[in-house]
């Protein structure tokens, strides 16, 4: 009899060893694919000189530049180049200084205070995450179109964290990057969003209603909560969110207006960009930004090593190609 209990209590305390490292085992870090875990078909559709060659029109808005031929100072001259180049990663992640992108976790010197959560509780729903910013040409890293003038031929690297950024954590601190948003927190300015939601849903969303992010929620304040609480919608409203903060700050340059090259725009121009799901689960396509998540979200966070996402960003370019540098594609 003694035995017996001695065992059942070695087996009690064995479980919750297991138990109390499985739950501090939450982030999940495995380095990305890019080969596997990325959406190629989402550089589609492709077009030179004003004819599209490759893929369809479908969520994507229409070129800006309706010349075919481009001329840029005085020495280039050539077509015009519409395209979706996967650009940039951005992680939103429960687990602070967890980067599933390089499949690395950093000791949280706050535990238990920068952490992010999800609360469904109808008084107080929301949900808060840190995020990592990645500068990840996928063209460049894999060695395709070196030679040519349209695409980023930068490194992979990390490039913002918002551990250490305190407009990220504090919403009222935000407002120093965005004081306007004391403007749109009010009932007539969010009944503009649906119109937002209805568009990104069907088609893309609409740029000037700069203040919605379709049915995920509202662009401002530009930190880290939202009031989304279903898990997988508000981590990619985040990351939404994450883009307009970097393009306020000057970070993040828009490449979709300009043939001639990227210009800074602390308004950001939101039908230009795409998302895509890398992690926990990769998604089978991409979507604009402010896509109601019944459409897309279902059995993309696992009850286990979930709750830390992967986000792909896929931003319009368009460009001029030298005659000379068509050869390159």
């Amino acid at each position: 009899m003694k035995k017996n209990i001695f065992f059942l209590i070695l087996f009690i305390l064995t479980l919750t060893f297991s138990l109390s490292n499985i739950a501090k085992a939450t982030c999940q870090s495995k380095i990305i694919n890019p080969l596997t875990d990325i959406c190629w078909h989402c550089v589609f559709p492709v077009t030179i000189g004003g004819v599209k060659l490759f893929g369809t029109n479908i969520d994507t808005p229409t070129d800006t530049i309706k010349n075919p031929v481009c001329i840029c100072g005085n020495k280039q001259i050539g077509l015009t180049v519409s395209f979706w180049e996967p650009l940039r990663m951005v992680e939103t992640q429960k687990d602070p200084y967890c980067f599933n992108v390089i499949g690395a976790q950093l000791s949280n010197p706050k535990e238990g205070f920068l952490g992010g959560s999800t609360d469904s509780k109808v008084e107080h729903p929301g949900t808060f995450a840190q995020s990592h910013w990645y500068q990840f040409p996928l063209w460049a890293a894999l060695g395709i179109f070196l030679d040519s003038s349209c695409f980023d031929h930068s490194g992979i690297d990390l490039a913002y964290i918002t551990e250490i950024d305190p407009t990220w954590s504090d919403c009222l601190l935000a407002f120093i990057l965005n004081p306007e948003a004391i403007l749109f927190g009010n009932p007539i300015t969010q009944i503009a969003c649906v119109a937002d939601s209805i568009a990104a849903t069907i088609s893309t969303p609409i740029s000037p209603l700069f203040w919605c992010v379709g049915s995920w929620g509202n662009a401002y304040p530009l930190c880290g909560h939202t009031v989304n609480d279903k898990n997988v919608e508000a981590n990619a409203h985040l990351a939404a969110k994450m883009i307009y903060k970097l393009s306020r700050e000057g970070i993040l340059w828009e490449t979709g207006l300009n043939e001639c090259g990227p210009i800074i725009m602390p308004i950001w121009v939101k039908e230009n960009y795409r998302i895509h799901m890398a992690q926990p689960r990769r998604d089978y396509t991409c979507h604009p930004l402010g896509r109601s998540g019944l459409l897309w979200a279902a059995g993309k966070n696992p009850t286990t090593g979930g709750d830390n996402f992967s986000w792909m960003i896929f931003k319009k370019r368009v460009c001029c190609s030298n005659f000379t540098g068509m050869l390159d594609w």
